[in-house]
């Protein structure tokens, strides 16, 4: 092939659906700058999600990091998942991705004005943003792959129409309220389950398993990054290193025994068919919220600890053993079914679970949840969980 060629190539390549049973998949470099431009939006829902709960407004907080959260993990996914079939790594698709990260800053801007006023203009420009660059690959991959033709034009209809659906909402009456937000994010989780209907696209399970552990990693990373500054702040207001040593202490036992807790199964197992692919990504809604949220509340313990009272000290608490608790069942519930372990390992999680919550009320909750699920963990490899020794 001569060198003219080889630079065509480079510029663009036909989208053809790589092989499932690819050999030595791994996340490309691309994909992880991706991720690392995601860690702004991440960090910015999670810092206004702390503020509001911090102000004594913690229903309107969750309220909105739900849905701030949710528009964020779902440009995640499905990039994540397009990627998986169709990485030709040329310069459209370079640059494609690159209008996509863009987008993702704009989100990343808007998120602490939706949480804290309800203004969602900023979140969906940006979010507008990187679907339609998302559509635009679509439609590469339907003109190149005939195989798979019909599932990427329905992904490519799917995806625009609900834009549309997304900007239309901008002119209702208070951004069209909840409702509306809830209705377009069940149609946007309906796309995917209409189009891999057809032909289906070629997903690769490893590096699937791969990219979500890599951005579990970057989620619980924050929550460890938030707990340095929040425990810092509170060293330079002259806190008393009592009152934040416990909290500091309970937090890096959590994210510790979290991160081992994930990377202690056998994801690609799970990934065998469609259907439980699907069960497998939607879930991870609730385990990447979750632990953007630990963070958060190890931030909210903090302030509680050292003066502020906006919170009741079980309140304070809640903010964070619930996400932990969260995380500990939804973590459990997406693998039990591959899990072989006897009854009374596949109770631990549940029964730890119950603990967290139950931590809530005790005199230092985040140093008692740090030690239940560090029990936790310890349990699994008593009872001879088989992944658990391999984290």
């Amino acid at each position: 092939m001569s060198q003219s060629s080889n630079v065509f190539s480079a510029w663009y390549q036909p989208m053809l659906g790589r092989r499932a049973s690819e050999e030595h998949r791994a996340a490309s470099a691309l994909e992880l700058f991706f991720d690392l431009c995601f860690v702004a939006a991440v960090a910015q829902a999670s810092s206004a999600f702390e503020h509001e709960v911090a102000s004594g407004h913690a229903g309107r907080g969750l309220v909105g990091y739900a849905l701030v959260f949710f528009a964020i993990w779902w440009a995640w996914m499905n990039f994540t998942w397009f990627a998986s079939a169709y990485d030709t790594d040329d310069v459209a698709y370079r640059l494609l991705t690159l209008v996509q990260i863009v987008g993702t800053l704009v989100m990343a801007a808007g998120a602490g004005k939706a949480l804290e006023h309800g203004d969602f203009t900023v979140i969906t420009w940006g979010y507008v943003v990187m679907r339609l660059a998302m559509v635009s690959q679509w439609v590469r991959a339907a003109c190149t792959d005939r195989a798979r033709r019909r599932s990427a034009l329905r992904y490519a209809v799917g995806i625009l129409v609900l834009q549309l659906g997304w900007l239309l909402r901008l002119a209702l009456p208070h951004g069209g309220g909840t409702v509306t937000f809830a209705v377009l994010a069940v149609l946007e989780l309906a796309v995917p389950v209409w189009a891999e209907r057809a032909e289906g696209t070629t997903w690769h399970p490893r590096h699937i398993a791969e990219r979500y552990g890599l951005f579990t990693l970057i989620v619980l990373g924050e929550s460890v990054m938030a707990a340095c500054v929040a425990v810092g702040a509170a060293l330079d207001g002259h806190a008393g290193l009592g009152s934040v040593l416990p909290i500091a202490l309970g937090g890096l036992l959590t994210v510790f025994a979290l991160w081992w807790l994930y990377f202690a199964q056998d994801a690609p197992r799970r990934l065998r068919t469609q259907r439980t692919a699907m069960l497998w990504g939607y879930g991870h809604y609730v385990v990447f919220a979750a632990a953007a949220a630990v963070g958060a509340g190890l931030a909210v313990e903090v302030a509680h600890a050292t003066g502020s009272r906006a919170l009741t000290d079980v309140q304070a608490a809640a903010v964070y053993t619930v996400p932990v608790a969260l995380f500990v069942v939804c973590v459990w519930l997406l693998h039990r079914r591959i899990a072989q372990v006897s009854r009374a390992a596949d109770a631990l999680a549940p029964v730890a679970a119950v603990a967290v919550l139950a931590s809530t009320a005790a005199p230092y909750p985040v140093l008692c949840t740090g030690a239940i699920v560090s029990l936790l963990i310890a349990g699994s490899l008593v009872l001879g969980r088989p992944a658990a020794t391999r984290p």
